[in-house]
């Protein structure tokens, strides 16, 4: 269990994802598929009649403990994480956007889209806990716990096909309205979860060692399938199995609203509802257990359970192997096969021209599923405000975004012709305490 917490600080301290991928280049007034993943309903404003989208990759790390000014040659990240009382929260976070194709016709719009997304996450650690498996360390020899909620370890990656279609319903002298759909072909490539609530009970430490006894039964699923079944700690396992086999559908639905003048728009306004939807995780080591986990005095742990046997643990298997021999864990519920839900959010955006080649956009992502579901990949809560200038073959802007975990971001970012490289964060990395780094470039192509 230590390692499976130490990949997390590892790559925390890369200085490289908010949940709002490609931000402020994804409302660009220079509209392209990057605009349509957000909002199928934008292929009816597509820049030129045609766009190849060559590559794109955004990645990054947000947390709610570890600032920049924290890092430094001798950080200890797993000292630094468990800090104060407050859970721990944090995501590492990367998509791919594969080749695709988009074309204007008409009042129509259609895409054909691929991504490839890869995450990790730490949801409402209890920093007790945490402080005892990978320090070994408590401040007081004993330490109460009382943890409604659902501290979960979850890693997913999975891959995407999207086809989209988008039409203009109204297109007056001042006013275009348009509407569009996505309907999204998923292939899970591999998935583990670690979801342990309603933890009451106290970690008294013994000499050297933490010791965790329980006062009621807490519930435990452990979930694993694809090559994060058998390590859990190397992101490298992450990329073997990207792509799995066609189980699951998702879809996107959106709208959007233009304030037409002579070029372009003096307002541009959309709302979607996106990755709605579900996937189904197959495997032959795939397995899904919900479990009652007790945890009393026996004859052969007369102190509880020993939490520095997870010192070396590099997989859930072996979490699961430890606490089964141990008998703490009762009767299992499990599935061969199990569903895991899309982040399902809303999202709503303003561009408005202010001035000649000034904008600003406002934009709003509300996630509509909770986070601590076992079966739920995470999204998160974000406003930004992006100031840009377009002269039409450059581009540049600056997204201010408010991000429910790390805080407030102040980023940077440029688009030359196709080609475009950005950060949400690195202004407030350089400038302040930011516990945020994120970073994304790509290129596509648009003719006629």
């Amino acid at each position: 269990m230590k390692n499976l917490f130490l990949t997390a600080f590892l790559l925390l301290g890369l200085h490289s994802y908010s949940q709002e991928h490609f931000s402020g280049i994804s409302t660009s007034k220079r509209v392209g598929i990057l605009n349509v993943n957000l909002n199928p309903a934008e292929l009816t404003n597509l820049h030129k009649k045609f766009e190849v989208n060559i590559a794109g990759i955004s990645l990054g790390v947000t947390n709610n403990k570890i600032g920049f000014s924290d890092i430094n040659s001798d950080t200890d990240f797993e000292e630094l994480i468990f800090t104060g009382s407050s859970p721990v929260n944090a995501r590492i976070s990367s998509e791919i956007s594969l080749p695709g194709f988009a074309m204007r016709w008409k009042k129509w719009g259609l895409a054909v889209t691929g991504k490839v997304n890869a995450k990790f996450d730490m949801i409402d650690i209890d920093p007790s806990i945490g402080n005892a498996i990978t320090n070994n360390n408590l401040i007081l020899n004993t330490t109460l716990l009382n943890s409604p909620n659902n501290q979960r370890l979850s890693g997913t990656s999975y891959g995407e096909i999207g086809f989209s279609l988008a039409r203009t319903l109204v297109d007056k002298e001042k006013h275009k309205f348009s509407a569009g759909v996505t309907l999204k072909l998923l292939f899970p490539g591999s998935y583990a979860n670690f979801g342990l609530s309603k933890l009451d009970g106290e970690i008294n430490q013994v000499g050297g060692n933490a010791f965790l006894t329980t006062n009621s039964p807490a519930s435990l699923n452990i979930a694993y399938s694809g090559s994060l079944a058998n390590s859990f700690t190397n992101f490298d396992d992450y990329q073997e199995s990207l792509f799995g086999g066609l189980n699951g559908f998702s879809g996107d639905i959106g709208v959007n609203y233009q304030w037409k003048n002579a070029d372009g728009y003096k307002l541009n306004a959309g709302l979607a509802i996106r990755n709605m939807g579900s996937m189904t995780f197959k495997d032959d080591n795939n397995l899904s257990t919900n479990y009652e986990l007790i945890i009393e005095p026996t004859v052969q742990n007369p102190l509880g359970l020993d939490l520095s046997i997870f010192e070396d643990v590099e997989s859930l298997s072996e979490v699961e192997d430890i606490l089964t021999d141990a008998g703490y864990l009762s009767q299992p519920e499990g599935t061969k096969d199990f569903k895991v839900k899309l982040p399902t959010v809303l999202s709503t955006y303003v561009d408005l021209k202010l001035v000649p080649k000034l904008y600003v956009t406002a934009f709003l992502q509300q996630k509509l599923n909770e986070d601590s579901g076992n079966d739920q990949i995470t999204a998160a809560n974000i406003f930004s405000i992006t100031p840009r200038i377009n002269l039409g073959f450059f581009e540049s802007y600056i997204p201010v975004t408010f991000h429910e975990i790390s805080g407030t971001n102040v980023g940077i970012g440029f688009r030359l012709g196709g080609f475009y490289l950005g950060t949400s964060s690195m202004i407030t990395a350089l400038i302040n305490d930011s516990k945020q780094a994120d970073a994304y470039l790509g290129f596509r192509w648009g003719f006629l």
